[in-house]
């Protein structure tokens, strides 16, 4: 049983004109569902569930397409409990309470449970997500939410507790293209009625294009549909319409990419772009780059993580990297977009190709993990600025050494708290111009070192040659 005008079809279920192919299609059975057999295949506990009737609060997570609200709809049809169904756009607290005392109210007539589906749940914020919580503890009803977004993120960790997660995949490209071969057969809801055939690379780059998304397969089939059907009433061909790939490529036009800038997939693909990087796979990064571009990512976001990528990952491997990475960022505020679109991709292409380092980045991680778990130490006397007299007094800057008096401007003093005296924080690698750090660090080090030494060495002789006051009486 339904409520509510989410599931509404067609009298009799016959083809309206104003009724989309994608929804005249959706399946009527368990059996009709394609592509998503490791939930709801013969046997698995979630098909078991629902057909004994037995399901508990669910959320059903996956792209656009995959067949959430249809598998609503099958639960719907197969549960004895009363079923309501109602969307998170259009839906609001009073309509959450009004259904939550209804199904209250249910319960304690006659023990009916509710089972409430709501669409898009993550459009719901988290207080008005808390609402559930009572009546789902209560066992009032059963949750079913569908959401696009990572329920991690966007369902409140109490609800998602208590709730059974199950994620569906875009469906594969061979499940749309058995989607298409079904709604071109199928004369009583589908385009079998038409005089019209397909030419197999036609319904093989629609199913390409679809991206997994079987409502978007479907509507581009449904309008290549028409157009080859216009086509050949125009020309006055006898026979079958003929829906080609010309046909199929002009109604498909520019796909909307998946993208959303605010949710997971926004950061699956910068994540991507910067493990690209970082792998040194300059086609992975233009690739990934790219979809994000296209999509409409604000490319000041993209050039700023490319900012820090360059020294993140590349570091002193190769100092320039900073600097494309920068003027990468000026250029596309300079220029702007599309035309900045080519300074993000020389950047990514710069940096995937460069020798990496993230010495710069652990040595910054362990110093602030000093700072913060170490005692504040005072900065060292020798270290400070004595700007007045008062400061000269208490001896500020006493000892300092002037590193460009030193011979090869080093001077054997150091410049870390006595509480982290020989800490390395930073570790060059032997790569890129990183080796070359390297081998100048360690000389440096091996100078202070002699010079300590000598020093030392200094101070021993001039103790043992000023005995203490009376010795020459022993």
């Amino acid at each position: 049983m339904t409520s509510g005008s989410l599931f509404d079809e067609p009298p009799g279920n016959a083809r309206a004109e104003d009724t989309p192919l994608a929804e005249r299609m959706r399946p009527r059975s368990f059996d009709e569902l394609v592509g998503q057999d490791d939930l709801i295949g013969r046997g698995r506990p979630l098909r078991q569930a629902i057909e004994r009737d037995t399901l508990r609060s669910i959320i059903l997570w996956g792209p656009p397409g995959s067949g959430k609200t249809t598998l609503a709809r099958l639960i719907a049809d197969v549960t004895t409990s009363k079923f309501v169904a109602f969307s998170a756009v259009l839906s609001g607290i009073k309509e959450i309470r009004a259904v939550l005392a209804a199904a209250e109210a249910a319960r304690g007539r006659g023990g009916r449970r509710t089972i409430l589906f709501v669409d898009e749940i993550h459009r719901f914020n988290k207080a008005q997500q808390d609402a559930f919580l009572p009546r789902v503890e209560a066992g009032d009803i059963v949750l079913i939410g569908a959401t696009t977004e990572n329920p991690s993120f966007e369902v409140n960790a109490a609800l998602l507790s208590r709730s059974q997660v199950y994620v569906l995949k875009a469906l594969p490209r061979g499940a749309v293209a058995t989607l298409l071969a079904r709604a071109l057969a199928d004369a009583g809801r589908g385009l079998g009625g038409d005089a019209l055939e397909a030419d197999p690379d036609a319904l093989a780059a629609i199913a390409r294009h679809a991206n997994g998304d079987a409502r978007v397969a479907l509507n581009l089939l449904e309008l290549g549909a028409a157009a080859a059907l216009a086509q050949a009433a125009e020309t006055g061909a006898t026979g079958a319409a003929r829906l080609t790939l010309a046909i199929a490529s002009d109604a498909m036009q520019r796909r909307t990419l998946l993208y959303d800038k605010t949710g997971e997939e926004h950061f699956n693909l910068i994540s991507a772009l910067h493990k690209s990087m970082r792998n040194s796979d300059p086609d992975a990064a233009v690739y990934w780059l790219a979809r994000m571009v296209e999509a409409g990512e604000d490319p000041l976001y993209i050039a700023r993580r490319i900012v820090r990528f360059a020294s993140e990952d590349v570091g002193n491997a190769d100092p320039q990297a900073l600097g494309v990475a920068v003027a990468a960022k000026e250029a596309v505020h300079f220029i702007g977009m599309p035309e900045g679109n080519t300074a993000l991709a020389q950047a990514a292409v710069y940096l995937a190709a460069a020798p990496k380092s993230n010495a710069v980045y652990r040595a910054y991680a362990q110093a602030a993990a000093d700072a913060h778990r170490e005692a504040a130490d005072p900065v060292p006397l020798h270290l400070r600025n004595a700007p007045t007299r008062l400061m000269k007094d208490l001896e500020y800057g006493k000892g300092y050494r002037y590193a460009h008096d030193e011979p090869k401007a080093v001077a054997a003093m150091s410049c870390l708290p006595p509480s982290l005296e020989g800490r390395l924080y930073y570790t060059p690698t032997t790569r890129g111009f990183e080796k070359e750090i390297g081998r100048r660090l360690a000389a440096w080090r091996r100078i202070k070192n002699e010079r300590r030494a000598a020093a030392e060495a200094a101070s021993g002789r001039r103790d043992t040659a000023s005995p203490p006051s009376g010795a020459e009486d022993d």
